[in-house]
């Protein structure tokens, strides 16, 4: 179908130049001239055929038709003139010349346009390898740039641990089907490339693996690591030897992708490691003062107690048990502060979430907070008797008790501590104030953070960890809710934080 058209076009274009001979020679134009459109029509003919065939024919052609057409006697293939031999004989050479070079251009031009092609290619995958994140995305592109390139299927096969995953199949045309068999023998010489690890440039794509489905099957491999392989439709059409050089090259990129990616993520698992490392450096520096200078409190009083008893009166005697207890409790919620911390670096902080009273669950953080509380004013309000959030009791517990035990701290004695509890559309808000000294405003920031305690200094002259609100923020941002600090005024502090509310239907 195509070769008729291509005679159709060249027949029409002799035809075309025979008629403006004919116009020509009506005008008195000299046979030089009707010679010159002939061979125009060659070359015309050469720049839009496909091949240096019909450049060969037309030149001839084109001669027995001015032949035919123009010279004595007319409407024969004789001539009188004895020049005309020659004159035939140089209108075939410059026809034939002239359509064999521009051939030859057009040949060097459709090699040029092509190879500039391929250079965009590979350009364009370093870029978009460059740019992909993730294993899924690097080898994506490698399809899609090797689909670009060929015009072919590609069936490609992510490689994990030496063992192939389920292919993806991109098609070159949307109606394109993939194999039929891709878990039998399709699979079985996509694993024996894997097993092979790619093919040398100088064997050359026509020894790669070929699957029964027409398939030339490559491995991306780099260090004696394979990341997948690549199935290349190649049927009854060979892949170019130029081509075979791009392939080898897209596939190279795609295996540095790979594995850079690959060294990236080792190296972050080894930087967070290293931060985990850290991070118990960091908490046994911290503990190791706070938790010995309650100790050495401890045991100091205890002894007093079990030598000196008898020679302290009942006050002194109660004031001694009062310390001791007070740095019991701070080392209690200490510990719990820290196998939370531990807890939550190992993701093993799991929800239990339920349908909660938040006054009661206020009530509770209360009962457990330390007797520092007898030196300050607590009060509580709520709007609402049955509010009811969605919510792990017992972290919630956590986190009111960390926020009562802050205000306790850093505010002085006699210093009023308010808990509120109201419903803001579908969330539970709870607050808790005082009207202590307050928060700078350049620490609101950063007051939320791991281990950071800020300037001020703890009512007890206790060091701070700065676990606690740490723990109150991932906790809270856990649940859903969110966590700030404003101010009170005239002075002080407010924590609010929310939950989400619960609503339950009553069946009667």
């Amino acid at each position: 179908m195509k070769e008729g058209k291509q005679i159709a076009e060249c027949v029409g274009i002799l035809a075309a130049a025979s008629l403006l001979g004919f116009v020509f020679e009506g005008l008195g134009f000299a046979v030089s001239n009707i010679i010159t459109i002939y061979v125009l029509a060659v070359l015309i003919i050469s720049v839009v055929a496909a091949n240096r065939f019909y450049s060969l024919v037309a030149s001839l052609v084109s001669v027995l038709v001015f032949n035919f057409l123009f010279t004595e006697p007319r409407f024969t293939l004789r001539a009188y003139d004895k020049e005309y031999p020659v004159t035939f004989l140089i209108m075939f050479a410059a026809g034939l010349l002239m359509g064999t070079l521009t051939i030859k251009l057009k040949n060097n031009a459709k090699e040029a346009e092509q190879a500039a092609f391929r250079t965009q290619i590979l350009l364009d995958t370093s870029q978009l390898m460059q740019q992909a994140q993730g294993k899924e995305e690097i080898l994506s592109v490698t399809a899609h740039q090797l689909l670009k390139l060929l015009n072919r299927d590609i069936l490609l096969y992510p490689a994990k641990k030496g063992q192939l995953k389920a292919p993806v199949f991109f098609p070159a045309a949307e109606d394109n089907e993939a194999p039929a068999d891709l878990s039998g023998e399709e699979r079985e010489v996509a694993l024996q490339a894997l097993e092979d690890g790619g093919f040398s440039e100088n064997s050359g794509m026509e020894n790669a693996l070929l699957s029964p489905a027409g398939y030339r099957y490559l491995a991306i491999v780099s260090h004696d690591t394979v990341y997948g392989v690549v199935g290349i439709a190649v049927g009854q059409q060979p892949v170019e030897p130029f081509e075979n050089s791009i392939i080898l090259s897209i596939l190279g990129e795609s295996a540095l992708a790979l594995e850079n990616e690959k060294n990236a993520r080792e190296k972050e698992a080894a930087a967070v490691l290293a931060q985990n490392e850290q991070l118990r450096g960091d908490l046994l520096r911290a503990i190791s003062h706070d938790l010995r200078t309650p100790l050495t409190s401890i045991v100091g009083n205890a002894s007093n107690l079990i030598s000196n008893e008898d020679s302290f009166d009942a006050e002194t005697r109660k004031g001694l048990y009062q310390d001791i207890y007070e740095d019991s409790m701070w080392l209690i919620n200490l510990v719990e502060n820290l196998l939370s911390v531990t807890r939550l670096e190992e993701g093993r902080l799991n929800l239990h979430l339920s349908a909660e009273l938040v006054d009661e669950v206020i009530k509770e953080a209360l009962r457990h907070v330390n007797r520092l509380q007898t030196r300050h004013v607590i009060s509580t309000e709520s709007q609402d008797d049955l509010l009811l959030a969605k919510m792990d009791a017992k972290l919630i517990v956590q986190v009111v008790i960390n926020l009562i035990g802050n205000a306790i701290k850093y505010t002085p004695p006699g210093s009023h501590i308010h808990i509120r509890a109201a419903r803001q559309g579908q969330w539970a808000v709870i607050s808790v104030s005082d009207d202590g000294p307050g928060i700078p405003d350049e620490n609101k920031k950063q007051i939320f953070d791991m281990f950071y305690s800020g300037a001020n200094r703890v009512a007890d002259s206790r060091r701070s960890l700065g676990l606690g609100l740490y723990l109150c923020r991932t906790i809270i941002n856990a649940h859903g809710g969110s966590i700030q600090v404003s101010d009170q005024l005239p002075h002080g502090a407010v924590f609010t934080f929310t939950l989400p509310i619960e609503e339950v239907e009553l069946h009667e």
